[in-house]
């Protein structure tokens, strides 16, 4: 996070000296240019919060599917052991 900050600060400081040497200078070329560099800091930042919204998305799935798995394993335990006449009090539980 600490690097990514540091990426962004650069990159908009660079962005703010190109657009002022574009004043000074009356050059539109480095006015885009500093445009399209706070563009990159802007999306960068985006891409940041996306990423992280997204991994916590992906691990909540994870641990919905295996409790999902391990509740139905746990009920094929109780029902082989129905099949096969044993008590249920001889499963082991994880």
């Amino acid at each position: 996070m600490v690097l990514l900050l540091l990426i962004v600060i650069g990159l908009v400081a660079w962005a703010l000296h190109l657009m002022q040497e574009a004043i000074q200078r009356r050059e539109f070329s480095l006015m885009l240019a500093g445009f399209l560099v706070s563009s990159a800091a802007a999306a960068l930042v985006s891409v940041y919060f996306l990423m992280g919204h997204y991994v916590g998305y992906m691990t909540e799935m994870a641990e919905r599917s295996y409790l999902h798995n391990s509740m139905e394993w746990t009920a094929f335990d109780q029902s082989w052991a129905q099949m096969v006449n044993l008590p249920t009090s001889d499963l082991t539980s994880n």
